[in-house]
């Protein structure tokens, strides 16, 4: 008698009852492996995009604010602050390196970053083409940037001003691409980098094109002669200067030396939140998932129990029945189970598509496989307690009384 060929009889027969067991456990373990993959992702983004980065010097106002505009390049700018102040502050001993940062203009939605060549440095990024920016509107590209803006080497652009894409603030001088970056997983991947001259250029001339009176030409020259940046990307030393050297800036500037660390571990804690209820929420369809398939393979039990009598009479013993039963269920499980993966790993992907015009980048990375085992253990362990459950009457079978019942 062949146990696994009648399992397969026996789920051919009920249709309907297979089709609603695989969807709905499909869609719970697709909405549990989707929620972890998300939390991975973010968790991925706030450990991998701080590159070097110990102290984040900006405009005062919200420190988080400050550190997803200049960490994570997501947000718009607290300010601007001197740039000669800046230089002041990268002398100081403790600091190891210090990079400054000035944005507010963008291409397509990717925002343009002048800074100094040690941004690269900062994310360990390297060039795949062409070569590092030499002079003022040349420009290297993330590797992300260039495969959605479709730039080469060569190529030229008009950037627009701020930092959400539109066509009618388009400043007048080209910006050149000379470089793209080898891609990192990491912010950079879409920005589009050139030197802190192509951003007070790029200004400078929109408003000596815009402005033609005396007065005005006079304002122009006078704020080169200070100019500013958006922030400072601070790297020390040592360790120990995250304990003093912050405070002092806070207490003896006009500006604020943020912990990019701590903001995004707090920002991580709030969000993990929501992950967490999330999370909850998706192992309670599981159960409840699991529990209507128990309700229905107990049923199914009972419906059949003239069946089962009748293969009891040919031999069958109740560990067969039992396997028979086990098999059913098992077959639906592991269905559901490689369909939710395949649901998450494609359907994750075209849902944050939508998100990707603000973010512009992909933000999903693999479940560890150990994750993954995990749920899968979690799923058919909750299956085989329901099929011990479910397999009651089969254990309680009395042959005899079945079969004169039916007839």
């Amino acid at each position: 008698m062949n146990i696994w060929k009648i399992s397969i009889q026996n789920i051919k027969s009920k249709p309907l009852y297979t089709f609603l067991s695989i969807f709905v456990l499909t869609i719970s373990i697709a909405l549990l492996l989707g929620i972890k993959q998300l939390k991975n992702a973010f968790k991925n983004q706030i450990d991998h995009n701080l590159g070097k980065i110990d102290v984040v010097i900006g405009a005062k106002g919200s420190p988080l604010q400050l550190v997803l505009a200049s960490v994570l390049h997501l947000d718009n700018p607290t300010g601007n602050i001197s740039y000669s102040k800046a230089k002041k502050i990268a002398k100081n001993p403790m600091v190891k390196m210090a990079v400054p940062i000035s944005y507010g203009d963008n291409y397509k939605g990717y925002r343009i970053v002048g800074t100094t060549h040690n941004f690269i440095s900062l994310y360990k990024a390297e060039l795949a083409t062409g070569r590092y920016v030499k002079k003022s509107m040349e420009v290297v590209l993330g590797y992300t940037a260039a495969q959605q803006l479709q730039l080469y080497l060569g190529d030229t652009f008009l950037s627009t001003h701020g930092l959400v894409e539109n066509s009618v603030e388009e400043h007048e001088d080209e910006f050149t691409v000379v470089g793209v970056l080898k891609p990192t997983q990491k912010v950079i991947d879409r920005l589009i980098i050139t030197n802190l001259e192509s951003i007070w250029d790029a200004h400078n001339g929109d408003e000596i094109h815009d402005e033609h009176e005396e007065h005005d030409h006079y304002n122009v020259h006078h704020d080169n002669e200070d100019k500013e940046i958006t922030s400072l990307l601070i790297n020390f030393k040592t360790p120990r200067a995250l304990f003093t050297f912050p405070r002092r800036i806070n207490k003896s500037t006009n500006m604020q030396a943020v912990l990019p660390k701590y903001q995004l571990e707090k920002l991580y804690e709030y969000t993990s939140i929501g992950f967490k209820t999330m999370s909850w929420i998706a192992y309670l369809i599981l159960l409840m998932s699991c529990f209507i398939i128990f309700i229905s393979l107990y049923k199914m039990v009972k419906e059949r129990a003239f069946y089962l009598a009748i293969l009891r009479t040919y031999g069958a013993s109740n560990f067969q029945l039992i396997k028979m039963v086990m098999y059913e269920t098992l077959s639906i499980a592991f269905s559901s189970f490689v369909l939710g993966l395949l649901l998450t790993k494609i359907g994750l992907p075209h849902m944050l598509y939508f998100m990707q015009p603000i973010y512009k980048q992909s933000l999903l990375i693999g479940l560890p496989v150990l994750e993954i085992l995990q749920i899968a253990l979690l799923i058919f362990a909750t299956v085989i307690l329901s099929v011990l459950l479910a397999i009651r009457p089969i254990i309680t079978m009395n042959i005899s009384t079945i079969l004169s019942h039916e007839k």
